[in-house]
């Protein structure tokens, strides 16, 4: 069966959608999409997001907003001041993915109690691990 133009296939190794979804299945870029969303078209500048962001160092920060600005995601704008200021926002594309990212928030908000209670969250191994006793 043909595949449609310009629709990816996650079951095909060389396809690109796997390197997406690794890139915008990240929590600090559902907090950045989040962020910039609350702002709807205004700008949101770096410092600002960093702030907002506990947790977050500069370094994940910037790789984050970098491979969003990259995706055509977050439009980024550059105050030629010193030092200089850097501001984002979403673009339309960005405002799309938000819908799908609030949906995902929203579903592991409302089951994080019975993630937890699973014990997958509190432990490093997977929940079919072997977990050792204690004695």
């Amino acid at each position: 069966m043909p595949q449609r133009t310009g629709r990816g296939d996650l079951f095909t190794p060389s396809c690109p959608t796997r390197l997406l979804l690794d890139r915008i299945g990240t929590k600090w870029t559902s907090m950045v999409v989040k962020l910039l969303a609350e702002a709807g078209a205004g700008e949101v500048r770096f410092a600002e997001l960093q702030r907002r962001m506990p947790g977050v160092s500069q370094k994940m920060l910037s790789s984050t907003l970098r491979s969003l600005t990259t995706d055509g995601l977050v439009a980024r704008r550059v105050e030629p001041t010193v030092p200089p200021k850097v501001h984002y926002r979403l673009t339309e594309l960005g405002h799309s993915l938000e819908v799908h990212l609030a949906g995902l928030r929203e579903w592991a908000e409302t089951h994080i109690g019975e993630i937890v209670r699973a014990g997958a969250v509190t432990r490093e191994e997977p929940p079919d691990a072997e977990v050792p006793s204690s004695r």
